[in-house]
């Protein structure tokens, strides 16, 4: 009888709302979690203050604060998430907290804990050091399907441009880029009749999270995964989200964007195009420009 696949062990770099405490749950069920890494976002610094205060920035982020509140009143996420049961990381004991997650203390874990993979999920995006930690990379879980739909709000913008078939979650490498490293999974989310952009994300991070955990187990057997991404796509920002793009999304679901779809999950993986021993840091960086996006 062949021999169990021993669990990879897993460094875990999420935020801190409902949706990352369920997908941080579902990795702890799957691989052997050695620390679960928050960033806080308490950094303070005058340069940060002063561009936030910037009259642009601050009325698009005071509206954004606004909206969101309205969204999220009465806790929607929660009891989509956990149900009746308060949501709760089932490892709180493994809890590390930092300002943001490029603090020098998240590198010296690293080095520390010498983890197998480094898995995101609702992260600032990461760069410097900590991009070269992790035996087999960082791999991380994107609300959009790269590379059509990179960056923030993604799931919005698929239904913004008529695209429900299109609103799921990526699961790919991280380089340098934002969402551009090779790709892993394709996860794609049931859609319903009486769907809204928030059921429709969160039902994709709840699928996505199947699959992530999926890809700790394929990942411990010896499988390898990571395509180039094929084309560079449309990075979609915080900033182009504005109340005339929400009033046209309106429209387009009361409208019945979302009737008469028979879209059911739909899970694509991407294997490596070969599986050259990813174990030193040289065979690493072969690894990594064989899969890397554009």
């Amino acid at each position: 009888m062949a021999e169990a696949a021993v669990p990879l062990r897993v460094m875990v770099l999420c935020g801190r709302s409902p949706r990352h405490l369920y997908v941080a749950n579902a990795l702890c069920r799957a691989g052997d979690v050695v620390a679960i890494v928050q960033e806080t976002g308490s950094d303070f610094s005058w340069q940060k203050l002063a561009k936030t205060l910037r009259p642009d920035n601050f009325w698009r982020k005071a509206w954004r604060w606004l909206r969101d509140r309205r969204r999220y009143t009465g806790g929607g996420e929660a009891k989509f998430f956990f149900g009746d049961r308060p949501p709760r990381l089932d490892r709180p004991e493994l809890v590390r907290e930092v300002p943001h997650i490029n603090h020098p203390d998240v590198v010296a874990l690293a080095r520390e804990l010498q983890p197998d993979l480094i898995a995101v999920f609702g992260t600032s995006l990461i760069r410097g050091e900590l991009l070269r930690m992790g035996r087999l990379g960082i791999a991380n879980l994107h609300g959009g399907l790269s590379p059509e739909y990179r960056g923030a709000d993604c799931t919005f913008w698929a239904l913004y441009n008529g695209e429900p078939e299109k609103v799921g979650c990526t699961l790919h490498w991280i380089d340098a880029g934002i969402d551009t490293g090779g790709l892993i999974a394709h996860v794609s989310p049931e859609v319903r009749p009486d769907d809204d952009e928030l059921r429709l994300f969160w039902r994709a991070v709840m699928t996505s999270a199947d699959a992530y955990a999926e890809l700790l187990r394929r990942l411990a057997a010896g499988e390898r995964f990571g395509q180039r991404q094929p084309h560079k796509g449309r990075l979609y920002q915080v900033k182009q989200r504005g109340l005339r793009h929400e009033r046209v999304v309106g429209r387009r679901l009361r409208g019945g964007l979302l009737k008469h779809l028979a879209l059911g999950v739909r899970v694509r993986w991407y294997p490596a195009p070969s599986e050259p021993a990813t174990g030193s840091a040289e065979a690493r960086d072969r690894v990594a420009a064989s899969i890397a996006g554009p």
